[in-house]
């Protein structure tokens, strides 16, 4: 197998037009995950096809330019904006005679560089096991059966059934792990419920300033940069909105585009708090061209985990950048569906903390679900995009 080095590893990136769009928007936010994950960028490989090569997905021309821009830039890694097949993937590493990885990948490599909690660490090994289970094949490659001998004779198993059956014990584990924090987690949840506390979450794609919001709000001190998955751990706080009295606030890690299944499945249980929250706050960087793409690839994720039904406010983020003023708007009903502030300057927070306490005194005046769960919001509409 190829070796990693230990310092950043200089990348060669392939972006094809396969008619999905946004092409631009795509390759910026490759490059930013390339870096993300601590490569350097020494080329962009671009080109059009109708559909993906069998074999090698970008088709024996293509492959032959990326090798020239190996040689040339002395790079040690490709990077594929694409969802690689197992079979392609060992392809093109025949043919390339370095390391390839797909955007799955690269995706699952951030998150593990970025976990810190032990559960978060859990999730990533899970997803990261998930991947790699199709691929054991590109390590055993040079061994057909386990060599035998006096003292080594085993049952026959072939070395990759060996490591698929270890594969497959240590999955069996974290899933057992995973399920004994969800319980945890459920009842703190239940806790929570049974006091009358508004849930809200704040969701986003990533990097849209939902730890920079949610620090400027409750004064966490939470984790926030200018990267992506800056945050991965969920983490709530307890916040006073006058008259609308406390609510819960969590921060949960940011969305993205083709988000890896296997990454939404792992997550199930961080992911879990937002589709139980009675409220989400749906940040968006407003100085960002790609937003609306955005804003719609963060509601198909909500859909995909259960959030989809969950009410919703828009929080136009980064005006400091767009030159807007801060303001609050209603919908026709007279309720706060969009407020526009900078969480990094401050201007506008207190806007959103009033959208915050009606929603709170919304909650209490409705009646209490009979079984005995978060209190209905059915007078605060879903976010229609």
């Amino acid at each position: 197998m190829f070796e990693r080095p230990a310092s950043g590893e200089r990348a060669v990136l392939v972006q094809l037009d396969l008619n999905q769009g946004a092409l631009d928007e795509r390759l910026s936010e490759l490059r930013l995950l390339a870096v993300s994950a601590g490569a350097s960028v020494e080329a962009v490989i671009g080109g059009r096809r109708a559909k993906p090569d069998p074999a090698l997905f970008a088709g024996r021309g293509k492959v032959d330019e990326i090798a020239e821009a190996l040689r040339v830039h002395d790079a040690d890694l490709v990077i594929f904006n694409h969802a690689l097949s197992p079979a392609q993937q060992r392809n093109l590493e025949r043919s390339l005679e370095c390391r390839v990885i797909d955007r799955t990948a690269l995706i699952l490599d951030i998150f593990a560089q970025r976990a810190r909690s032990h559960e978060g660490k859990l999730q990533v090994e899970l997803a990261q096991l998930d991947h790699l289970s199709t691929r054991l094949v590109r390590g055993w490659t040079h061994l057909e059966r386990q060599k035998g001998g006096i003292g080594l004779r085993g049952p026959g198993e072939t070395q990759l059934e060996t490591d698929r059956r270890l594969l497959g014990m240590r999955v069996r584990t974290l899933k057992e792990r995973l399920a004994r924090i969800e319980k945890q987690r459920r009842v703190r949840r239940r806790g929570r419920l049974g006091r009358g506390v508004l849930s809200v979450s704040l969701v986003g794609y990533t990097n849209a300033g939902k730890s920079t919001l949610f620090n400027a709000l409750t004064k966490a001190g939470a984790y926030a940069a200018d990267q992506l998955f800056a945050t991965l751990d969920t983490t709530s706080r307890r916040l006073y909105v006058g008259e609308g009295g406390n609510v819960v606030l969590s921060d949960t890690v940011g969305f993205i585009r083709d988000l890896p299944h296997s990454l939404v499945a792992a997550f199930h249980s961080t992911l879990e708090e937002t589709a139980s929250a009675d409220l989400l706050l749906h940040v968006v960087d407003a100085a960002s061209e790609d937003r609306e793409a955005q804003v719609d690839a963060v509601n198909r994720v909500l859909v995909e985990i259960g959030a989809g039904d969950v009410p919703q406010i828009m929080v136009m983020n980064k005006i400091d950048l767009t030159q807007a003023e801060a303001a609050a708007n209603r919908d026709e009903y007279g309720k706060i569906d969009r407020v526009f502030l900078s969480a990094r300057t401050g201007e506008g927070l207190g806007l959103l903390r009033d959208a915050l306490a009606e929603a709170a005194r919304a909650a209490a005046a409705a009646p209490e679900d009979p079984a005995g769960s978060s209190p209905n919001l059915t007078d605060i509409d879903p976010i229609q995009t």
